[in-house]
């Protein structure tokens, strides 16, 4: 067991990447189950851990007063248009009257919360949280669209009394561009500086000592403080919540995109290790029938991260009004989510160096000791080259579709 665990570590650096601290601290972890014979009770462990990662629930609440824009902005989490199906309700009259869980259309594991509007005349902070069900959320997004008030900060204090964080959000910055673009000498950025300084005066005058205010539009999400609002939040979830928090991001921007490439790249070790355990047990075509299994997964991940699906696709048909058929003639490299079956799996093993590693394993398994050592091996090199190479070709895919490089 300790010479297969040595080869693990073999593998590892045969594949010219740097064993993070993490991969050591994982097969340090299996060492104690390798050691007692139970290959299969370490490959289910790793095998858990991967599934949790993408069913970490993620609770994300939006609040403010009626009319702050917290509806759209919740579409314009979930990359959906205000008339979308299953995009939260939007309108000039005030539309939410009790918390509304709008779930992610990709990710069943993280849901955004369109809280009822604050600063009425019954509006208790303290009642309000209660009334919201506050143990439900991770955090709360606090937007005005206008001045913030003592409403704004006095719900931001029984937050923090519930050892809960919050993040001022300052909307519709694009109304007060326009109103500005009417005057001579107009600067953008002295605009938007004079925005933020009025935002971060009317906090302190209400008692909030040192506040920060990210400034958005719903409907230009990538532009103001967008980026900077999800790394803040990124910085400070801790690194299962962080993981799924990057992959339910719309796909706005190239740094979204290669963070979400980041993401999913960091947990291929993982995999590998699953495939290098299940390689191991001597059990002729195991192997074989996981690798794929395990590939099919998370190449379907990859492409519906990515936006590379059927329903995303026409979503974004939709909202940039180009023919679906021309978004999908940008995707050369890798297929959509529907067309990877174990079928194409099997294909991609066989026309690829992989494919002879994968049938000299399956002969390695009939001689005893040797052949589980070595499957292993095989198994761990396999699954680590095949999947990042299909993740760097659907990143360049999601690339050309996402950001315009065919003219959308």
């Amino acid at each position: 067991c300790c010479l297969f665990l040595s080869t693990l570590r073999e593998g590892a650096n045969f594949t010219s990447l740097h064993c993070t601290f993490a991969v050591q601290t994982e097969i340090e972890e299996l060492q104690a189950i390798v050691e007692r014979g139970n290959l299969m009770a370490a490959a289910a462990k790793l095998q858990e851990k991967l599934k949790s990662l993408e069913n970490t629930p993620l609770d994300i609440a939006i609040t403010g007063p009626s009319g702050s824009g917290k509806s759209s902005f919740v579409n314009a989490i979930l990359g959906l248009h205000d008339d979308d199906e299953g995009a939260a309700e939007t309108g000039v009259t005030q539309k939410t009257m009790k918390p509304n869980a709008y779930p992610h259309p990709k990710l069943s594991s993280v849901t955004i919360w369109d809280l009822p509007g604050i600063g009425t005349p019954n509006f208790q902070p303290d009642k309000y949280l209660k009334q919201v069900n506050f143990n439900n959320y991770d955090f709360f997004i606090i937007m005005a669209s206008e001045r913030f008030t003592s409403h704004h900060t006095n719900l931001a204090q029984e937050i923090q009394k519930m050892g809960k964080r919050f993040y001022y959000v300052r909307s519709k910055v694009d109304a007060d561009l326009n109103a500005e673009r009417r005057k001579r000498h107009f600067s953008k950025e002295k605009t938007l500086h004079k925005i933020r300084e009025d935002c971060i005066e009317n906090l302190r005058a209400v008692g909030e000592a040192s506040p920060q205010v990210f400034l958005l539009c719903n409907w230009e999400l990538a532009d103001y403080d967008f980026q900077l609002l999800q790394e803040t939040l990124e910085n400070e979830l801790e690194a299962q919540k962080r993981h799924v928090f990057i992959l339910a991001m719309p796909n706005i921007s190239a740094k979204i995109l290669e963070k979400k490439k980041a993401a999913l790249q960091e947990h291929i070790w993982e995999a590998a290790i699953v495939s290098c355990v299940i390689g191991a047990v001597p059990v002729p075509g195991l192997s074989l029938v996981c690798d794929v299994a395990l590939l099919v997964s998370h190449m379907i991940l990859y492409s519906v991260a990515f936006g590379l699906d059927d329903e995303s696709l026409t979503r974004l048909a939709e909202q940039v009004d180009k023919p679906v058929a021309e978004l999908k003639s940008a995707i050369i490299k890798s297929p959509l989510a529907s067309e990877i079956t174990h079928n194409f799996a099997l294909t991609l093993l066989s026309r690829s160096a992989c494919g002879a590693l994968m049938v000299a394993e399956f002969l390695l398994k009939f001689i005893p000791a040797l052949g589980s050592l070595a499957g292993g091996g095989i198994s761990l090199v396999t699954t680590r080259y095949m999947l990042k190479n299909f993740l760097d070709e659907a990143a360049e895919d999601a690339q050309k579709v996402a950001l315009g490089k065919i003219n959308i």
